[in-house]
């Protein structure tokens, strides 16, 4: 038995397929741009995914006998992102055109195809991917940043705010923000320096050599004892064993080295990705300094008392979600949950030295 066939089209069925219509080329737009900013796998992704964005545009072209004379205009989301994706073609565009593609109209919409709600679904998955690549490559770096800059924020917020409950002099708590700015700064990038020497001293003395090839000629045993030295450095029993034969033969031919030389667990690649301590240090005061001169900034153009708490706590507030928001886009999570447990989780450490201020303030100073 045949499936009966959809009711007349009406004025608002034609008006939802021409909204279908301008989204569709909107977002094959966004992905054309995207494109334009990558090479190799991922521009042919991307651009797979605006052919087929031109197939659904076509279909609703095809429902409404060709092109209309007036049509909406595509929704905010969908322009904000064909303009980001021209300007900037980052993580962040994929993170919300991922959250676009989860929200398909189509799963209730009977002229839509069943094909065109399959792609809808691979769209979301394939964008998803595309989204976890460009999340790998910048997971150290984000978290470094929104770490530094957050904890520059929480931590200065929670000093002045405890210091000032105590009563002192406006100038006193400028002082002692100022001082926790320098100090904070100054720990995170001493502690950034320190940690990225020591991994990459670290790595240099885990580095293979090429002693034991060297003196491969010279062995008073067979090639097992050479094997060991590959084993050790994670290479199977039979590939090592292999290698060592292969190292001792040239050796005692009178070949220095053989192409497929020693292996090497580690190389120089892994300095370049543990990165340099300068940099790191650098990255990391200035981070931090970012964030810890926002509580300061009502104190240093001259506010006092609650002015100056309120201001600071507005300031503070608004970078809060903000920084929160944008975890919540990149991650694929709802951005107002996180920005909101990211503005109690800074108010909330902001409270409690608030409370203890008040608790064993000692007047004006």
């Amino acid at each position: 038995m045949t499936a009966p066939a959809p009711a007349p089209a009406t004025d608002a069925d034609r008006r939802r397929w021409a909204r279908y219509l301008v989204e569709e080329r909107a977002e094959g737009l966004v992905y054309q741009r995207l494109a334009h900013r990558r090479s190799g796998e991922e521009r042919e992704i991307l651009l797979g995914l605006a052919e087929a964005e031109r197939r659904h545009e076509q279909h609703w072209l095809d429902l409404l006998g060709g092109e209309p004379a007036r049509l909406p205009r595509a929704g905010v989301r969908s322009r904000l992102l064909g303009r980001m994706a021209g300007r900037f073609g980052s993580i962040f565009v994929l993170a919300l055109a991922q959250s676009a593609e989860a929200r398909s109209p189509y799963d209730e919409e009977q002229y839509a195809t069943p094909a065109m709600r399959a792609d809808e679904k691979v769209h979301y998955e394939v964008v998803r991917g595309l989204a976890a690549r460009g999340r790998r490559r910048l997971s150290g770096s984000f978290r470094a940043a929104v770490f530094g800059a957050n904890d520059g924020l929480v931590s200065n917020l929670a000093l002045v705010l405890g210091i000032g409950a105590t009563g002192v002099s406006s100038g006193f708590v400028l002082f002692s923000g100022i001082a926790g700015l320098l100090a904070g700064a100054l720990s995170m990038g001493a502690g950034e320096f320190v940690s990225v020497r020591s991994q990459r001293e670290l790595l240099a003395a885990t580095e293979a050599n090429e002693n034991a090839a060297a003196s491969a000629a010279d062995l008073d045993i067979d090639e097992n004892e050479l094997a060991l030295v590959y084993r050790a450095r994670g290479v199977g029993p039979k590939e090592a064993l292999e290698r060592a034969r292969r190292i001792v033969a040239a050796a005692r031919a009178g070949v220095e080295r053989t192409a497929t030389g020693p292996v090497h667990v580690h190389s120089g690649d892994d300095h370049e990705i543990v990165g340099s301590d300068w940099t790191a240090a650098i990255s990391s005061f200035l981070l931090f300094a970012s964030g810890a001169i926002i509580p300061v900034l009502p104190w240093i153009f001259g506010l006092q008392g609650t002015a100056a708490v309120v201001v600071a706590l507005v300031l503070v507030g608004v970078a809060l979600l903000s920084t929160g928001a944008m975890v919540g886009i990149l991650s694929g999570g709802p951005p107002l949950r996180r920005a909101l447990r990211q503005l109690a989780i800074g108010f909330g450490a902001a409270a409690v030295t608030y409370i203890l201020g008040l608790v064993f303030g000692v007047g004006a100073v």
